[in-house]
Formats: structure tokens, sequence, C-alpha cells
């Protein structure tokens, strides 16, 4: 399935990119597009105006996309506050990670296309998810 966001990605996009590729659609293309009517016809789109996967209710896409697809993993609902806090920085969660998470995004973005970005963030992700996932499954921060 072809999935598309606006271009310039940074956490939330990164993160949510990562999500549908890893739990919700393994064969996932992305397109990057400056303006949501350029959206084709054969993509479903998120994180933008209009899309069913944005924003909602306070809410970041990484949420909207754990809620639409009842991925109740403790561990992918970890890594949202830290999405959520990296993206609007509205203090709802408690995540220190967040900031640190926020500046290697856009640090990226300053160098790589976003194509790239998918590529280098990945891994990113996918350690954040073996560290909280560990975390969950002994009740105290892994060493």
């Amino acid at each position: 399935m072809r999935w598309a966001t606006r271009a310039g990605i940074h956490v939330d996009r990164t993160a949510s990119a990562w999500l549908i590729r890893r739990f919700v659609d393994p064969d996932a293309e992305f397109v990057f597009v400056a303006d949501p009517d350029e959206v084709p016809k054969d993509a479903a789109a998120f994180d933008m105006r209009g899309a069913e996967l944005s924003h909602r209710g306070g809410e970041c896409t990484f949420e909207a996309i754990l809620r639409r697809y009842a991925l109740d993993d403790p561990a992918l609902w970890e890594i949202a506050r830290i999405v959520h806090e990296a993206d609007l920085e509205d203090e709802r969660f408690d995540a220190p990670e967040a900031r640190g998470l926020d500046v290697l995004v856009r640090g990226l973005s300053m160098v790589c296309s976003d194509e790239e970005m998918l590529d280098r963030t990945g891994p990113l992700y996918d350690g954040l998810y073996e560290y909280r996932r560990r975390a969950t499954m002994l009740g105290r921060e892994p060493s």
C-alpha cells in the first residue's frame, strides 16, 4: 500500500512511518507531498490536514495510528508519549527522552532527504522500541 505525508518530515512523521511499516503494513511505500491536494488517489494520507490519521483531540499522529489499528503494545504506548512530547511539547507526559529525540531527528532532517530520513530513523525507533519493551518486561530500566 502507498502512504502519503507532508514533505520535510520530523519526529511524528518519521515515527508514524516506522510504526506503519513495522506494525501495520510491512510493504508500505511512502510518498512525500508539499500540499494535501497532491496526495495520490491510491495513497492513504497521514499527518496532514484532512487525513483521518493525523492530530486529533490533543493527540499526535503516532497516537492516532495506535488507536486506529488497535495496537495495544505497552512499549508502543511508551514511545507514543515520547513522540507526543517531542512533537507537541505540551507537557502532557513526563518524557525526558523527547527533547533528545527531537534534536536528533531535526538534525538529520537538515542533512537528509525524506527517503533517507526513513532509512536512518528506522533503526533509532527499533532501538527505542526494544529498550521500552525490555523495560516493560523487567519493570525497570534495562541495563
